[in-house]
């Protein structure tokens, strides 16, 4: 199994959820080993997306240094993964990736759009060995070794729209595109205000979020998914988690998880050099890891 770029640039224009401006987005394919590459060209400045450069998770994952920063990757990046990208350029003119309709099905789309190429280099996995959880309160993530990797996720809010949701999601691109992809970001009526005076979701709308009341959805033309909540929490999640570099093979646990935790969990798993391994897919391997890249 060799490592994958895409096939040819593509170019796309969306808005900034927290900025509320026009940003042009460019993907551009990258040689082998090269990783997740962001590049702020009115900047000229390049982040390499993973655990180090993460500098703020507070209502998305965002990295840079004193010099800028790219925030509200984790879509594009979760698209990334699903598609089993190993290295790609992300060419922004802001300080953050477009919310596009609030998915990441806009990605996969411009992906498609791309193309896939093979690289010829072995492709590599993280195989997750023990057991690594974070915990705040009752809220934790953790990551758990198998060699079908499914996320588990399980949200519950004071609210009577959403109230407590579960969903497994068994890893494959097809089943990405299918019941994870469409699901959209969602907030809640009562932060509006105070989240705009943070100059904070000035790009908000019920065309990119689900606007959710104190007993109903605002967004006219109602859900995508009964459980389109927890649907893009696990959207999120595979985003933070592709900052790791690796598709990572390991069952992913969460109770009410953020993207703060996402981030501490990946921090703890690198730090112990027992808890993972990172294994190149030649072919003794491939019939073990290749279905999840079906």
């Amino acid at each position: 199994m060799k490592q994958l770029t895409i096939a040819k640039p593509v170019k796309g224009v969306g808005i900034g959820l927290h900025k509320g401006e026009p940003i042009e987005i460019i993907l551009e394919p990258l040689e082998a080993n090269s990783g997740i590459v962001f590049f702020r060209k009115d900047l000229n400045i390049s982040y390499k997306a993973e655990p180090a450069n993460v500098i703020n998770t507070q209502m998305a994952t965002v990295i840079g240094d004193h010099r800028g920063y790219v925030s509200t990757i984790e879509h594009l990046m979760s698209a990334i993964n699903a598609y089993g990208i190993d290295n790609i350029r992300i060419v922004l003119n802001a300080n953050e990736a477009p919310v596009m309709d609030g998915s990441s099905i806009s990605f996969c789309i411009m992906l498609d759009e791309a193309g896939i190429k093979e690289l010829d280099a072995p492709k590599k996995v993280m195989v997750i060995k023990k057991t690594i959880e974070v915990r705040d309160g009752n809220k934790f993530v953790k990551l758990i070794p198998t060699k079908e990797p499914k996320i588990n996720y399980t949200i519950k809010f004071d609210n009577a729209v959403i109230g407590e949701q579960n969903y497994c999601f068994e890893f494959s691109k097809k089943n990405y595109i299918e019941n994870i992809a469409r699901a959209r970001t969602f907030g809640f009526l009562k932060d509006v205000e105070k989240l705009r005076a943070m100059n904070l979701a000035l790009g908000g709308s019920l065309e990119n979020t689900i606007v959710v009341d104190d007993n109903r959805i605002l967004n006219p033309e109602g859900l995508r998914f009964k459980d389109e909540f927890v649907r893009h929490k696990i959207l999120d999640a595979i985003g933070d988690l592709t900052l790791l570099g690796y598709r990572v093979f390991g069952d992913y646990i969460s109770y009410a998880g953020s993207h703060h935790l996402n981030h501490l969990l990946t921090k703890e798993l690198l730090k112990d050099e027992q808890a993972y391994e990172i294994i190149t897919l030649e072919k003794d391997y491939e019939k073990d890891y290749e279905k999840v890249f079906a």
